[in-house]
């Protein structure tokens, strides 16, 4: 007990001086930070970082407080961000750091809550953003190459890493002025394309290298996937597992910047889940060999607004699976295993910190130790069992340990378990979207996240506004020829109209009705969208990725109008020479099946619109309800292709985050208050490809732990708080395909149920560490409902050998009948509770039997006189 005593009063003592020296609301005290090769020194003080990824423009500025803080109270100590240079310079030279890109404000928040900061320049950042964060007018400047030994630019990223650097060293913010940053990154994941370049990529590398270390900035820096890296830059490991990753010297500490908790979903794509077990297994395995900064990629993802996704074809929302979801809401167990984690290797950081190395004990064919000893007193292990399929018990200094697969146990003492990767502790969240905030799921099926069937419509009054098929405006020019789309658009719009008129004669028609044939419209290469109209009349589409297109068509004699559509998705985020990449046709545009031959339209002239009318109107403005061009939409005018939509709607009450169900549509845009919430489309996965059930052992993939399949992929649209007002939000669509308006609904989610299962073999909590008896205390269930809700009713416990899981327990041969009375006045009435798994709170209904403890429970609004306490009971004394 001295040892394990010792332990934590140096943890807390290194977090007080190094971590919170700071007054709550204050700046950091200035504080210097360098590297050796084991970890980050931060005011002369080696550190264990777990770092929380969240990228301030995928939130608002009023949820940015509410991440942060959760973040932390999940273990966090430091915050990751990328800059996204497209946001900042839409326009070259007219910078924009307000709003959601109000750079120095997030930083700032991050600073004020204790935490530090790696903030990721780049300023290529890939993270599914459009372009991958490049600006797209930096595509047009003469002789460029983007990411290689060429001087335009380098010329433009200097300029932009430089202004960055400038502006946080203006507002005192890296940690040497007593500001949140230890951290810089230059790059990212460049080695995976470097080879493309040849001698100039490698040129490259050390030019960004010296350009980023000479603007003085006065903390590290860091390339990631970079083994070249020079050796005044740290090179970092990216992906899902990263504990055997080795930096290019030994001088250097070992650093995970991208831990992928979970991946990115495409229109039309199943939504992936990274199992929580899996993945504390993964962060546990990196610390028990040398790592000492991890960052979850995502902490929180959040939500791609307006037309920031990239891909192409990535979904709006980009929740990631993350811990936080993109709603901000605790996704658990994930977020509580997690927390849990965390604290077990804050309780080991003491040694990590102090022992240059490892000391490596094999325990089995498949089963490993690794022993941090700073001194006799400070004593860390790490056990862990990568056997995919078989629980072992090992021997470990004298004593014997139970392993599950794939798993570690984490010993902070080198003696007792306080924590097991694949033993989860944290309680089950159920999310549900409904309207009323006070209606309570009523499915029995397990699901992490219900619907209500109840469906509360936007509105039964709109008006649509007609989008008209071709050019519309005075800006429209003709060309001979087949332009590139972004060539054209400069990607102000996701829409470019190509219209020429075909001649057919008497003899082409009559060659067709006697062949009984149709002549065709043949694309060589296409991508993303194109919708092909005849004469104004909508015959086709096709989607995809530089794919061929084959489209039959019907022409009547004399002129007709021939109007292409292509639409981006999203610009491409990864790879070489992203400023050749492009959208729109590629190769020859040909019609064949004429009666003298096919026809060669490529070169004919072709006239060209970018955007939509409605855009260039500002449909989706705020103004006065009588504006003109909008006219009453009735039923019998849905489904109508390229129709705009309008009605206004009023905030559904309490604070739930606010979401659109767009089930009912098709594709296209939407905005709220003039506020751009994304695309939409409703895509659907295909029927194949999930499991029922996932088994979080073995390594993980995107293909594994899949759901959603035979569904649309994303329904659900975030509309912030911050963004609506009481009544009169004015909502507009444009709506490409068809779809009902009238079918849309405004909906909140929230968590209604929550579920704990443990049994008493479990460890006592983390948190309970220092308590003497610590090695004799219990494992403890904890129920919490999200902040403003309290626990209304239990709904089911059983205290003995309950079977199933949330939302599908049921009472075993043994069961103790007093379970669901102790529960009920431990906890109903409270935001959260905490009772102990033991036969001193529930007697003994089975001896000789392991118990478990399976509870499941109802939160709803809680009024201001509602108790918001942790209601504690430990025994039956206290009953």
């Amino acid at each position: 007990m001295q040892n394990r005593t010792l332990i934590l009063l140096q943890w807390l003592a290194m977090a007080l001086t190094v971590t919170f020296g700071m007054v709550a609301g204050e700046s950091f005290k200035p504080f210097n930070v360098s590297y050796d090769h084991r970890a980050l020194i931060i005011d002369g003080q080696r550190r264990m970082l777990i770092s929380a990824g969240i990228h301030y423009p995928r939130a608002t500025p009023e949820m940015w407080p509410d991440l942060i803080a959760k973040s932390k109270e999940g273990g966090a100590n430091a915050v990751q961000t990328y800059v996204f240079w497209g946001g900042h310079e839409p326009v070259k030279g007219q910078y924009n750091f307000e709003g959601r890109y109000d750079l120095v404000k997030f930083v700032k928040l991050v600073g004020s809550s204790g935490l530090y900061l790696h903030l990721r320049i780049g300023p290529y950042v890939c993270a599914e953003w459009n372009f991958g964060g490049f600006p797209v007018w930096l595509r047009d400047i003469p002789g460029i190459v983007f990411r290689t030994d060429n001087a335009p630019f380098k010329e433009e990223m200097l300029r932009f890493v430089k202004k960055i650097v400038d502006l946080m060293r203006e507002e005192s913010l890296f940690s040497w002025q007593g500001g949140p940053i230890i951290m810089l990154q230059i790059e990212n994941e460049y080695g995976n394309i470097e080879g493309s370049f040849g001698q100039k990529g490698k040129d490259y590398v050390k030019w960004a290298a010296e350009m980023a270390v000479g603007l003085g900035a006065g903390v590290p820096w860091v390339m990631c996937k970079q083994t070249d890296a020079p050796e005044y830059i740290i090179d970092a490991c990216n992906g899902y597992y990263c504990d055997g990753f080795k930096p290019n010297s030994n001088k250097k500490p070992i650093f995970w910047t991208e831990n992928w908790d979970g991946w990115y979903t495409n229109w039309g794509g199943r939504l992936p889940h990274r199992p929580v077990e899996d993945l504390a297994f993964a962060v546990a395995r990196f610390y028990q060999r040398g790592g000492s900064f991890q960052n979850y990629y995502m902490f929180f993802g959040g939500t791609n607004f307006g037309r920031t996704s990239g891909g192409p074809n990535i979904i709006t929302s980009y929740d990631y699976d993350a811990p936080l979801d993109e709603y901000g809401l605790l996704s658990q167990p994930k977020w509580g295993h997690l927390k849990d984690l965390h604290a077990a290797i804050k309780l080991c950081e003491p040694a990590l910190v102090a022992a240059e190395s490892a000391q490596y004990i094999k325990l089995g064919s498949m089963q490993e130790a690794h022993v941090y000893q700073g001194n006799k007193s400070i004593c860390s292990a790490f056990l862990a069992n990568i056997d995919e399929h078989k629980t072992i018990t090992v021997q470990f200094l004298g004593q014997y340990y139970t392993l599950p697969p794939w798993s570690v146990s984490i010993l902070p003492d080198c003696k007792n378990v306080a924590f097991n990767t694949a033993k989860v502790g944290a309680q089950t969240s159920i999310k549900v979207v409904d309207f009323e905030p006070t209606l309570s799921a009523k499915s029995s099926t397990p699901s992490h996240l219900m619907i209500q069937k109840q469906v509360p419509l936007v509105s039964d009054s709109w008006m649509t506004f007609k989008e008209p098929i071709g050019a519309w405006g005075d800006d429209n020019f003709t060309f001979k020829g087949v332009l590139e789309h972004l060539n054209v658009t400069k990607d102000r719009s996701d829409y470019l109209w190509y219209i020429t008129r075909i001649y057919v004669s008497d003899e082409d028609v009559l060659h067709w009705e006697e062949n009984a044939s149709n002549p065709s419209l043949v694309i060589d290469s296409m991508r993303d969208l194109v919708r092909i109209f005849i004469n104004g009349k909508l015959i086709g589409s096709a989607r995809g990725d530089w794919v061929k297109v084959v489209q039959k068509v019907q022409f009547k004699q004399g002129y007709n109008d021939l109007v292409l559509l292509s639409e981006t998705v999203g610009l491409q985020n990864y790879g070489a020479f992203l400023e050749k990449d492009g959208a729109g046709f590629q190769g020859q545009i040909t019609l064949t099946g004429f009666k003298n031959g096919d026809v060669n339209i490529t070169h004919s002239p072709w006239t060209y619109q970018v955007g939509l009318k409605g855009e260039f109107l500002k449909l989706y403005a705020t103004e006065d309800k009588k504006s003109s061009g909008w006219t009453d939409l009735t039923d019998e005018d849905v489904p109508s292709a390229l129709s705009w939509y309008k009605t206004y709607f009023d905030s559904p009450g309490g604070k739930d985050p606010v979401v659109l169900d767009f089930s009912s549509m098709g594709k296209g845009e939407a905005w709220v208050n003039g506020h751009h919430i994304g695309r939409y489309w409703t895509l659907v996965a295909p029927k194949d490809g999930c499991q029922e059930t996932c088994d979080y052992r073995g390594a993980y993939g995107s293909e594994k732990c899949n759901t959603n399949c035979g569904n649309p992929t994303q329904i659900w649209y975030h509309v912030p708080r911050s963004w609506l007002q009481p009544s009169d939000n004015l909502l507009v669509l444009f709506e490409e395909t068809g779809g009902n308006p009238f079918e849309i609904s405004v909906k909140t989610v929230s968590v209604k149920t929550v579920c704990g299962h443990m049994s008493e073999d479990y460890y006592p909590p983390v948190d309970m560490w220092a308590q003497p008896n610590y090695s004799n205390m219990k494992p403890v269930v904890q129920l919490q409902c999200e902040d403003g809700y309290k626990i209304e009713s239990i709904d089911f416990a059983s205290y003995g050998t309950p079977q199933g899981s949330c939302q599908a327990f049921s009472t075993g041969n043994c069961h103790a009948t007093n379970s669901s009375a102790i529960l009920s006045k431990v906890c109903e009435g409270k935001n959260s509770c905490k009772i102990e798994v033991s036969n001193s709170v529930f007697g003994d209904p089975c001896p000789r039997t392991v118990k478990t403890l399976a509870v499941k429970a109802t939160c709803k609004p809680s009024s201001s006189s509602s108790s918001s306490s942790t209601q504690w009971y430990g025994g039956l004394s206290d009953i």
